[in-house]
C-alpha cells in the first residue's frame, strides 16, 4: 500500500509512529509548517529540509483563486510547482470559505461565495473540493468540511450534520486512496454528543487518517484540552490523528499527551513576522531594548542557523528596520524550535520518559508565557 501507520510505541495515550506515503515516510508526531499559497513565508525549501520539516501544509482554497488548479496540474502538481520533495498535504478549504470570503449562500450542496481577493464568485462542493485537491497533488488530502464556531450549539449541530453528509459525498468522488490519502474531518465544536455523532458518521468510510477539527478557533484552552479528552478515543486506535490549526509549543505537549499525531499552523511563521521568537521559557519579543547589545543567540539551545550563527543584537536591528532576512531567520528558529519539542517528545515516548520531558518543559514554557 501507498499510505500506512505504524506505531511503534505507546505511553498512555502518546503514540510515536511512522505514517508512510508516497513521498517519503512521516515520523509522529509531527508538526507540518503551512505553506498557504505554495510557499511557507520568508523560508525556502531548502530551509525547510534544514530545519527537518517532514510535513508541509497548503491551502486549496487559496491556490484555487490564484494561480488556480488547473496551472498547478499543469506544472507537474504541488510538489514539482513549489520544488518539495517530500509529503505534503492540503486542506479542503472549508475554514477559509467560511473565515476568509464573504459567504453569499450555505447550502446542503456546498457554499458559494465572493473572493476575497477581487469579489468573484465561487462555488465548492465536496466534489469539487476533491477535484481541487486532486489537481494539486498532495499526498493528504482533506474532505470538505463545515467549520462552526465551537461554543454555539445549534450552529455546530447543523454543521455536523452538514459534514458527516459531505464527508460521504467526498469519499464517493474519492474512494481509492492509493494515490492520496483522504483524511475525515471530526466536528463538534465542545460538545461531547456531537463529536460522538460525528465520529460514528465518518468511521464506515474507512479513511486512513482522521482530523480533528472546529478547535483553536476561540474557545478556552481548558476547553480544547477537555474535548480532545473525550474525541480521541471516539477515533480509530490504528489510523493517525490531525490536530487541525494547533502549534504553540504547550498546545503541542498537552495534545501528544492526548494522542494526537499530526500538527499544522500558521503561528512560527506569523509571530516572526510580529518579531517574536519561541524560547523554551516562552516567547520573546525581539523588539525590546534589552536585546539591542545582547551577544547571545536567540535561543542559546537552538541548533538553527539563526541561532548558530547570529546574535540577538543583529536579529533585533532587522526587526526595527523592517528587514525580510528578520523574518526569514526568525521563521526558521520558530520552526526549527516546533521541530525539535516535538522531535523531544517522540524520543521520549520510544524511551518512555515522556513526563520527565513535558512536565519541566511545561513549566518553564508557561512561566513567562
Amino acid at each position: 500500500m501507498s499510505f500506512s501507520f505504524e506505531i511503534l510505541k505507546t505511553q498512555g495515550r502518546a503514540r510515536a509512529g511512522i505514517f508512510h506515503t508516497p513521498h517519503g515516510p512521516i515520523a509522529t508526531p509531527v508538526f507540518a509548517p503551512v505553506g498557504t499559497q505554495a510557499t511557507v513565508k520568508a523560508v525556502t525549501p531548502r530551509q525547510l529540509e534544514e530545519v527537518g520539516a517532514s510535513l508541509v501544509l497548503s491551502n486549496t482554497y487559496h491556490l484555487h483563486l490564484r494561480p488556480g488548479e488547473a496551472l498547478v496540474r499543469d506544472m507537474g502538481g504541488l510538489h514539482q510547482f513549489m520544488a518539495w520533495p517530500g509529503p505534503m498535504l492540503t486542506d479542503s478549504g472549508g475554514f477559509q470559505v467560511f473565515s476568509l470570503a464573504k459567504i453569499n449562500r450555505i447550502d446542503d450542496e456546498g457554499v458559494t461565495f465572493r473572493s476575497h481577493i477581487d469579489g468573484s464568485v465561487h462555488r465548492f462542493t465536496p466534489e469539487v473540493s476533491m477535484q481541487i485537491q486532486e489537481n494539486l497533488g498532495a499526498d493528504i488530502i482533506m474532505a470538505f468540511d463545515q467549520c462552526p464556531l465551537p461554543t454555539d450549539r445549534t450552529i455546530v449541530e447543523a454543521a455536523v450534520a452538514r459534514t458527516s453528509a459531505w464527508a460521504a459525498r467526498c469519499r464517493a468522488a474519492h474512494p481509492d486512496d492509493s494515490r492520496q490519502a483522504l483524511f475525515g474531518i471530526n466536528q463538534g465544536g465542545i460538545f461531547e454528543d456531537l463529536r460522538a455523532r460525528a465520529a460514528h458518521d465518518l468511521l464506515p468510510h474507512d479513511f486512513p487518517g482522521y482530523a480533528i477539527g472546529g478547535l483553536a478557533v476561540g474557545e478556552t484552552k481548558q476547553a480544547m484540552y477537555e474535548t480532545l479528552d473525550f474525541t480521541i478515543p471516539m477515533l480509530p486506535a490504528d489510523k493517525p490523528r490531525y490536530l487541525m490549526g494547533v502549534g504553540v509549543p504547550d498546545d503541542l505537549a498537552q495534545s501528544i499527551l492526548r494522542g494526537v499525531d499530526i500538527f499544522d499552523c500558521v503561528m512560527p511563521t506569523r509571530i516572526a513576522r510580529h518579531g517574536a521568537a519561541f524560547t523554551p521559557h516562552g516567547t520573546m519579543n525581539m523588539k525590546n531594548l534589552a536585546h539591542a547589545r545582547d551577544e547571545r543567540p536567540v535561543d542559546e539551545t537552538c541548533d538553527c542557523y539563526c541561532c548558530t550563527t547570529f546574535t540577538r543584537a543583529y536579529v533585533r536591528h532587522l526587526v526595527k528596520a523592517g528587514e525580510i532576512l528578520g523574518h526569514t531567520l526568525l521563521s526558521v528558529h520558530n520552526i526549527r524550535f516546533l521541530i525539535r519539542h516535538v522531535e523531544a517528545m517522540r524520543r521520549a515516548i520510544l524511551e518512555g520518559t515522556l513526563d520527565e520531558y513535558v512536565e519541566p518543559f511545561l513549566q518553564r514554557y508557561l512561566q513567562l508565557a
